[in-house]
């Protein structure tokens, strides 16, 4: 385990008091296991709120529209937080595009993107008049095309760029290089958005790029958005008048002891590169705002000792959180109680009861020794934490929690053992 007082002060939502043990916001987080249980997501309202805020400061000034990237966490209460904020949303599917209407987020607000759009999931979003329409590919165009026609519509929609650029991520959630399933090639773009011209239906407003996800470096937004600024330039030549780019979202989190890459360091490459355009721009964040807001809390079930290595076994399991057996990731733990956080440090493997090897969050991590029944919280879950969660090995998904100062509330229950089967049907010629 890192340092906790460093763990703490980087999240200061989250205080170890040393009576009541780990306490999010006013809320001391053993009295939520005593009455929830776990494993239980947990997720501060006041974290969400303040790191809004930070973003929309960082981009004080500019003609800038942030639109929460609904695929982090799409509960209807994370997302009504940041409507009220004044938030858009950045959907990536039918399901989506309901939740953030279904939250009170309007169609004007929202930006559809992804690879593969169904046409009924194009029709529902044209009928709604949403935002913008992020066109992926040349087939995508001829389709929205053709749909918003027969619909006696027109829809608005942005070529998405694929601009070749590495962002230095996980290979899984690199989204702008060659090679990978998203975007238009650069090359391709100026003749694209003049066919989209003069396409009936549809009206191009701009461009929109995104290049991955947990971005900690400037460098590749800064080679992004200057390729884009020049296809800008090359449209404008060309006599058209885009009026808005969509710069994507990816701004990373340290989840360990990287450098924290700041709003104020995005808002600065987008200004530097797009900020003279006159143009009214987008950012889609999703992991910065609600990521280190949130964590998992599970109990030690046992603690396995199998020479030369040491399992702490938990009652959360790659079902809950699936980041680290998908992606490597690392998150921090920190036990619940005060006292607990004092033991000396030894290597332990952390790992959850399903029948997987890769059902391991940590190995060879050093972390004071918990016993049976101990809690602890796994730290920066808001994001792409309960959003993924399945029911494999029959497990049901964990109850979550939503803090607001010294109030907090289940805002989904603990899923029932019964309910994990309610919707199957077994067909008459089994039933003899």
């Amino acid at each position: 385990m890192s340092d906790l007082n460093e763990l703490l002060t980087a999240r200061p939502h989250l205080q170890m008091h040393a009576m009541d043990g780990l306490v999010m916001e006013d809320v001391p987080l053993q009295g939520v296991v005593r009455e929830v249980g776990t494993p239980c997501w947990v997720i501060s309202a006041g974290a969400i709120r303040a790191r809004y805020r930070a973003l929309a400061t960082a981009f004080a000034g500019m003609d800038m529209h942030i639109h929460y990237a609904v695929k982090a966490n799409d509960h209807l209460a994370i997302l009504r937080l940041l409507h009220g904020l004044g938030a858009g949303a950045d959907v990536v599917s039918g399901g989506e595009l309901h939740r953030a209407i279904t939250a009170g987020i309007s169609p004007r607000d929202i930006v559809f993107s992804g690879v593969g759009k169904t046409e009924a999931e194009l029709r529902d979003a044209i009928g709604r008049a949403i935002a913008q329409i992020n066109i992926e590919s040349a087939e995508e165009l001829e389709m929205v095309s053709a749909i918003a026609a027969s619909m006696g519509r027109v829809a608005k929609i942005a070529l998405r760029i694929n601009p070749d650029v590495d962002p230095g991520t996980h290979a899984k959630i690199t989204t702008g290089r060659a090679g990978n399933k998203f975007g238009i090639a650069y090359a391709d773009a100026l003749a694209l958005y003049r066919r989209a011209a003069g396409l009936p239906g549809i009206q191009p407003v701009g461009l929109a790029v995104h290049i991955g996800s947990q971005i900690l470096s400037m460098a590749p937004y800064l080679a992004a958005y200057a390729r884009v600024a020049a296809l800008i330039g090359g449209l404008r030549e060309a006599g058209f008048a885009p009026e808005r780019v969509d710069c994507g979202g990816g701004l990373g989190i340290p989840y360990r002891a990287e450098p924290a890459a700041t709003p104020e360091a995005l808002a600065g490459a987008i200004r530097q590169t797009l900020g003279g355009l006159g143009l009214s721009l987008i950012v889609e964040p999703g992991r910065w705002l609600v990521g280190p807001a949130g964590l998992l809390l599970t109990s030690v079930i046992l603690v396995k000792q199998a020479s030369p290595r040491r399992f702490v076994v938990l009652d959360a399991a790659m079902n809950d959180l699936i980041r680290p057996a998908m992606y490597d990731a690392w998150h921090e733990f920190v036990p619940l109680n005060a006292a607990d956080a004092l033991g000396e440090p030894i290597p332990t493997d952390i790992v959850g009861p399903v029948c997987e090897t890769g059902d391991t969050f940590a190995t060879n991590r050093t972390l004071p020794a918990p016993s049976a029944g101990a809690g602890l919280a796994i730290l920066d879950c808001g994001a792409y934490g309960s959003v993924m969660s399945s029911n494999y090995n029959a497990r049901p998904l964990a109850a979550q929690v939503l803090v607001a100062g010294h109030q907090w509330s289940v805002i989904r229950p603990r899923q029932t053992l019964s309910s994990l089967w309610e919707a199957e049907m077994v067909p008459e010629f089994l039933q003899t």
